[in-house]
C-alpha cells in the first residue's frame, strides 16, 4: 500500500457521508418515491451548507483547496459529521491544500525512562504505553498479565492491531465485544492515516492488515474515523475470568503520537476483585515484556 491521493481521499470520504442521511434524517422533504441515490443528493448537501450545487461537486470529486473553516464547518454539520469526522475532514482539507507538503515523521516506538518509571508505579490497575498505530510500546506487570492470552509474536513492538485482524479466533475469544472492537481498530487507523498521510509504517501496517483480513478491507472501506477515546473494555482472561474495565486513554503532550492507557474498575466490583486476583496471579509469573526494548 502506497498513500493515496488526497482527491481520492476526500472523493470516497463525503461520498460516504453523504450516502448514510436520508432526506428525513436532514430534515428535507423526500420528493418522489424513486429516489436514485442512497443518501442526500449532491444538491441537498449543497442546500443544507448553503454552497452552490457546482461548488459542492467540485468539494466531493476532491477539491477542498481554497475552502474556508466556515465552509468546512458548513459542510461537516450539513453532514452531520461527529468530532472525529470533522477533525479527518479539515485533515484532508490541509493535505488538498497542500498535497506535496512536508513529511512529519510518525509517533514514537521508544518510551523514556522516566514514563516507564510511571507505569511501574502504577501498581494496582493494568497500564501501558502506545502510539496511533496501536504499538505497545512499554507495560507494567498488571497489563503484561491482562494481555497474556495474546499469541507471542516475535517482531517488536507487539501490535494489538495485528492480533485483532491476523489472529481473530483467540481474539474473539479475549475480546467480549470482538465485533465493535475492529471497527474501532480500523476507524482508528484510518484517522491517524488523514493525519500522517506519510507514515511509512502505519501504510506498510495498513498494507499488511488488508493483504492479511478481509474483515479489514471490508472496515476499512467503510471510511468510518475514531478519535483514541476513554471507553469501556469487556475481556475473557483465562485465569480470572470475565473483566469489565474502564479505559482512559491519556494523551502525552510531551511526545506527539503517544498515549497512557490505564485500566481500572469500580471498588467492590466483580471487576476489581478480579484484578486484584490477577495481580496476585502476576507476581507467581515470569511475562515476558511486549516493548520495542527490554524494560
Amino acid at each position: 500500500m502506497t498513500t493515496r491521493d488526497p482527491r481520492t481521499e476526500i472523493r470516497e470520504f463525503l461520498s460516504s457521508r453523504r450516502a448514510r442521511i436520508t432526506p428525513e434524517k436532514a430534515g428535507l422533504p423526500a420528493y418522489g418515491g424513486n429516489r436514485r441515490v442512497k443518501g442526500l443528493r449532491r444538491e441537498e448537501v449543497a442546500l443544507l451548507a448553503g454552497v452552490s450545487v457546482d461548488y459542492y461537486v467540485r468539494m466531493e470529486r476532491g477539491s477542498l483547496a481554497g475552502a474556508s473553516d466556515g465552509v468546512l464547518d458548513a459542510l461537516a454539520l450539513a453532514l452531520q459529521l461527529d468530532e472525529a469526522e470533522r477533525d479527518h475532514l479539515f485533515h484532508l482539507a490541509r493535505r488538498s491544500a497542500a498535497p506535496s507538503g512536508p513529511r512529519r515523521p510518525g509517533p514514537a516506538v521508544t518510551v523514556r525512562s522516566t514514563l516507564r518509571q510511571v507505569l511501574d508505579a502504577i501498581s494496582d490497575a493494568p497500564a501501558w504505553i502506545g502510539n496511533s498505530r496501536y504499538d505497545v510500546l512499554a507495560t507494567n506487570q498488571l497489563a503484561r498479565a491482562l494481555y497474556s492470552p495474546m499469541p507471542a509474536d516475535p517482531r517488536r513492538p507487539a501490535n494489538t492491531a495485528r492480533f485483532v485482524y491476523l489472529n481473530p479466533e483467540a481474539a474473539r475469544d479475549f475480546f467480549v465485544d470482538y465485533d465493535q472492537i475492529t471497527g474501532d481498530v480500523a476507524a482508528k487507523l484510518r484517522m491517524d492515516a488523514g493525519r500522517n498521510p506519510h507514515d511509512d509504517e502505519l501504510i506498510a501496517l495498513i498494507g499488511e492488515l488488508s493483504a492479511g483480513s478481509e474483515q479489514f478491507r471490508q472496515r476499512w472501506a467503510s471510511q468510518d474515523v475514531r478519535l483514541h477515546r476513554s471507553g469501556r473494555k469487556r475481556v475473557r482472561h483465562p485465569i480470572v475470568g470475565r473483566l469489565d474495565l474502564d479505559v482512559e486513554s491519556l494523551e502525552l503532550p510531551a511526545e506527539p503520537g503517544l498515549h497512557l492507557n490505564v485500566y481500572t474498575a469500580p471498588a467492590g466490583t466483580p471487576a476489581a476483585d478480579g484484578v486484584a486476583l490477577l495481580a496476585s496471579w502476576a507476581a507467581t509469573q515470569r511475562l515476558a515484556p511486549w516493548a520495542a526494548t527490554p524494560e
